[in-house]
């Protein structure tokens, strides 16, 4: 952890404290129409450890959804976003102004650099690219995940355990809208990371890259955008389009597939590492958005408008091919063992994060879709507490405090002594509490509050690993 005499000069809490980037107000549940407003839980940063990146299997914790938070922030200052014009006033423009500022930008660029070692080094320690990878052999393997994603693609929907967590919820059209919350980070400015390998003085690689470009953004034509198509399927199905508007329901698995992307992209040394990435997702996407248009006609039936996904299911067997065929091969064919130790690590390295970001949103689907006040299973353990049996905290708030939403590092039941609060565990989904209601919230969980009492005083009793599987 950083210590309190460096953290006055640490370049992650200078950035973690400018003011757009503080805690959630009363009102900010949802963040309509201001897409420079992102509530990061700065306040947590004592309590994460700043020496040592996160692996895979940190990926659903508090630490991952703050760094996330911040590197998606930094990485944004550099993209652009104007204010919504508003009825007879003015735009935003003061915010508008800290976001892109000075101070700002200085900052981010600061702090982007530890940011990124803390969020992707410890992936380097998760993938063996051991033994001899030749040009035929790599490109055998590329072909066949190539095959064996299109076969996928026919295949049921229940066969994908994020996708049938979303079919077999109770209420399959809030967790379906959670599901969509988590896509809006990148889809709303797709292709962004892209367009940072645009400059520069071109070859046949970049203007190839360019062409895969040029149709994420619709050819110029605004409502073809794939960005555009995708603001239509969240409106369709009632979702605000605005950028960021969900920013506190984004889960740190969303946030890490987007920000790896910027990072690769950003940082040119790592060129080859994003063409890896590039034809695993544009692969995968054959096999995924089919049957994610499927089970969302499923859910939502006519009302949903799937376009985007129908579209990246046609056109992506167009990009995949596109990318293993005039980018891969010739980046080999001219950059040999070089080429194909990048190429290979970015593919096995997005592979990776994107199975532990698939895991965590369906852990959250399963937990919040089933979610229940006052399980009788819970109300014999809570006694045990009252009695003295184990560890836990206490809190007592004041009318419209609003707690950021974050995850736990452990088991907890929460339980109300007196007053009322909203409980949040999906983008959407509010669960009112009252004095004597009580629930579970397992470890790695994202959820928030706001208290709807002059005062609330509520317990957090921690649970045993032990403990806590009796409740899952």
């Amino acid at each position: 952890m950083t210590s309190l005499v460096d953290a006055a000069c640490d370049p992650i809490t200078l950035f973690a404290g400018l003011s757009f980037q503080a805690e959630a107000r009363a009102s900010e549940c949802l963040i309509a129409g201001d897409p420079f407003r992102r509530p990061t839980r700065a306040k947590d940063l004592p309590f994460i450890p700043l020496d040592r990146p996160l692996g895979p299997d940190r990926l659903a914790s508090n630490s991952a959804l703050v760094l996330h938070r911040l590197l998606f922030n930094a990485y944004e200052t550099d993209l652009l976003f104007l204010p919504a014009a508003r009825d007879a006033a003015e735009p935003d423009w003061d915010s508008f102004d800290a976001f892109y500022g000075p101070q700002s930008i200085a900052c981010a660029q600061a702090a982007r650099p530890r940011l990124e070692h803390l969020a992707f080094a410890g992936l380097e320690a998760e993938i063996d690219l051991a033994g001899k990878w030749s040009p035929a052999l790599t490109l055998a393997y590329f072909q066949d995940f190539l095959a064996r994603e299109q076969a996928a693609s026919a295949e049921p929907e229940e066969n994908d355990p994020l996708l049938a967590s979303l079919l077999s919820a109770e209420d399959p059209q809030a967790v379906a809208r959670h599901y969509l919350v988590q896509m809006a980070p990148d889809f709303l400015s797709e292709a962004s990371a892209m367009a940072r390998l645009s400059p520069g003085a071109y070859g046949p690689l970049q203007s190839a890259l360019f062409n895969v470009l040029i149709d994420e953004y619709g050819a110029a034509v605004h409502a073809a955008k794939h960005s555009s198509l995708f603001e239509t399927v969240m409106a369709s199905v009632g979702l605000d389009p605005r950028p960021h508007a969900y920013w506190q329901f984004y889960q740190p698995g969303s946030l890490a597939l987007v920000n790896y992307f910027h990072c690769l992209a950003a940082n040119k040394g790592h060129f080859f590492r994003y063409l890896g990435a590039l034809f695993y997702t544009e692969a995968s996407l054959v096999n995924v958005t089919g049957r994610q248009s499927r089970a969302l006609r499923r859910i939502f039936g006519k009302a949903i408008d799937t376009r985007y996904f129908d579209e990246h299911h046609h056109i992506d067997r167009h990009h995949s091919r596109m990318v293993l065929t005039r980018l891969i091969e010739p980046a080999i064919a001219a950059y040999g063992s070089r080429a194909i130790a990048g190429i290979l690590r970015g593919f096995e390295e997005l592979r990776l994060l994107q199975a532990a970001a698939d895991r965590d949103l369906a852990a959250q689907i399963n937990w919040a879709g089933q979610l229940r006040r006052n399980d009788p299973r819970v109300a014999g353990l809570i006694a045990a507490w009252r009695a003295g049996s184990g560890p836990g905290e206490t809190f007592r708030e004041v009318s419209d405090e609003r707690s950021t939403t974050h995850i736990h590092p452990d088991d907890r039941l929460l339980l109300l002594e007196t007053g009322s609060m909203d409980f949040f565990p999906l983008a959407g989904v509010n669960l009112a509490l009252k004095a004597g209601d009580h629930l579970f919230i397992p470890q790695g969980r994202l959820h928030g509050s706001i208290v709807t009492a002059p005062e609330c005083l509520y317990h957090q009793p921690i649970l045993s690993p032990d403990v806590a599987r009796t409740l899952a």
